[in-house]
């Protein structure tokens, strides 16, 4: 990547944060963790937030003021029909890229990060024993990158929600 220089930017990714007993985890470690780390930016998945399926405005609320900065998701951000009214009110919370289009919603974003820096987030999902039906990740997530690489981006993360290692692996 010439004339991009060298991404110093640290991130933490956390994994699915489920129910009441994750969002308790990410509120007492994430704020903390940033401080003693120097975290630039912290992305979460998200899919099972509102009691262990879903996610509602209060709990991403809750994540937020913990010290989350991206919402990540997988096929069960659609469990709780509130997560329609959180679309416009949340440009951080994704649902995966590969979902076909005219889907609600979106599966990239770009944020500044604490140090200013600016990065894009891409979510896709895995299609090997996937109940829903959704288009290749690899070409998805592909054109997503270059999107956000195009927007002058430090960096870019890629969240892959699949169920086998083979699909996140590649």
């Amino acid at each position: 990547n010439a004339g991009r220089g060298v991404c110093e930017v640290k991130f933490l990714m956390i994994g699915d944060v489920i129910g009441e007993p994750g969002r308790k985890a990410i509120s007492a470690f994430v704020r903390p963790l940033r401080q003693e780390r120097g975290i630039d930016l912290v992305v979460a998945n998200v899919e099972n937030l509102a009691g262990g399926f879903g996610v509602n405005e209060k709990a991403l609320r809750e994540l937020k003021d913990s010290g989350v900065d991206v919402f990540t998701s997988g096929n069960h951000i659609w469990d709780k029909k509130e997560v329609e009214g959180c679309w416009g009110p949340w440009p951080t919370l994704l649902r995966p890229a590969n979902y076909p289009s005219g889907v609600p919603g979106r599966g990239e974003c770009l944020v500044t990060t604490h140090g200013g820096d600016l990065v894009g987030v891409v979510n896709v999902m895995g299609r090997v024993f996937m109940p829903v039906d959704v288009d290749d990740p690899f070409p998805s997530a592909k054109a997503s990158v270059a999107r956000l690489r195009s927007q002058g981006d430090k960096a870019v993360l890629v969240d892959m929600h699949a169920e086998t290692t083979s699909e996140k692996v590649a």
